[in-house]
């Protein structure tokens, strides 16, 4: 698969799923291999197992999620894409706001991933513009 293909279809799949809370279907998006970053100084998480701790994890912890997606920047088997999202985590109202750099294999499925983002207190949508490459 080529990346700009595989990119398009992480986007889609972690919004879609991110809003329904399918923590399979985002598993499926990696080798079983997988190294997946969600801090800069937390350590990785490794292979699909530990995907799916921290996804079940996270969203064990969210509700009523509002999720949006940017369009991916691609070069070579790289993509960043921003991702933003209003959650009730733990009955408190929050919003993040991140990007992901992802690395894809010749099948399409993520190699590595590494997470930056932030968080704030209430409930707010991306500003006008956001997420278009």
């Amino acid at each position: 698969m080529e990346p700009a293909a595989a990119a398009d279809r992480w986007a889609r799949v972690w919004r879609d799923a991110w809003r329904a809370q399918d923590t399979e279907a985002i598993v499926a998006l990696y080798r079983p291999d997988v190294r997946f970053s969600t801090e800069a100084f937390r350590a990785p998480y490794r292979a699909r197992d530990g995907v799916r701790t921290y996804v079940a994890q996270a969203f064990a912890e969210e509700r009523e999620p509002r999720v949006w997606v940017g369009e991916p920047i691609v070069a070579g088997d790289r993509a960043a894409i921003e991702w933003w999202a209003a959650v009730i985590e733990n009955d408190v109202p929050i919003t993040l706001a991140g990007v992901s750099i992802v690395r894809f294999d010749e099948q399409g499925l993520v190699a590595e991933q590494w997470d930056s983002w932030n968080q704030v207190d209430g409930l707010r949508e991306p500003p006008e513009g956001w997420g278009r490459a």
